[in-house]
């Protein structure tokens, strides 16, 4: 059993914990059975760590996962995780301009696996796909999709070459909601929506119809918009 926070593993283990050495090793980490078999089920994990003898992994002591953890009430198992950028073509685009909160961004991944929006990108402002908050809102999504950060505009512009039709969600835009073949859903920052230079270029702009709330938290909209666009 390693006891000591000094050992060359767990030193490494603490370090992963910050984006910049998720940066540098192309590893980050993943706490409990669910998240763990996900990733297996690709092939990512490289290490795992555990606190129960009658599981599998290195085994470590529970003051050493508590250090490790991002939560109060740690979990037996840690896995080391290789990052990895699946090779998926989809005809359904989510892209991310701008959300900000990790849980929003975790459970919009969960959606667009359900959905079959199986291509994600997000602006450089939203919320980084390795925080622990983001990956354990996504229950494993993040192993299912092909994610990529980079200039939204630019990749907006690029799909629209490529016969893609682009949404966008705003107050007062179109109530009738119906999809093309080759759509890409935009969701806009939590409290700004959508960029006006996104507005400019969009196909479409889509208004949920409520009847007593102006507006919907941007995880419930767009996964209602993921499933009206999805079928």
């Amino acid at each position: 059993m390693i006891i000591s926070k000094d050992n060359l593993k767990i030193k490494h283990l603490i370090k992963l914990k910050q984006k910049k050495y998720q940066t540098e090793f192309d590893e980050f980490l993943v706490f409990g059975e669910h998240l763990i078999e996900e990733a297996n089920k690709y092939n990512l994990i490289k290490e795992i760590y555990t606190t129960n003898n009658q599981k599998s992994g290195t085994l470590i002591s529970k003051e050493i996962m508590k250090q490790i953890s991002f939560t109060e009430s740690p979990s037996e198992r840690v896995a080391v995780v290789k990052k990895s950028v699946l090779n998926i073509k989809s005809d359904k685009i989510l892209i991310l301009e701008d959300v900000q909160d990790p849980n929003n961004v975790g459970a919009l991944l969960r959606s667009a696996s359900a959905f079959g929006f199986k291509e994600v990108y997000l602006s450089e402002k939203s919320a980084d796909i390795y925080n622990d908050k983001v990956i354990r809102a996504s229950q494993g999504s993040i192993f299912q999709l092909k994610i990529e950060r980079l200039n939204v505009i630019e990749k907006i512009k690029e799909l629209k070459v490529k016969g893609f039709n682009i949404y966008v969600t705003l107050l007062n835009g179109d109530e009738s909601i119906s999809f093309d073949e080759k759509a890409v859903l935009v969701l806009g920052n939590e409290g700004s929506g959508v960029s006006s230079e996104v507005i400019a270029l969009a196909d479409k702009k889509i208004t949920i119809k409520t009847s007593t709330v102006e507006s919907l938290n941007v995880v419930v909209a767009g996964s209602i918009l993921m499933y009206l666009g999805g079928k």
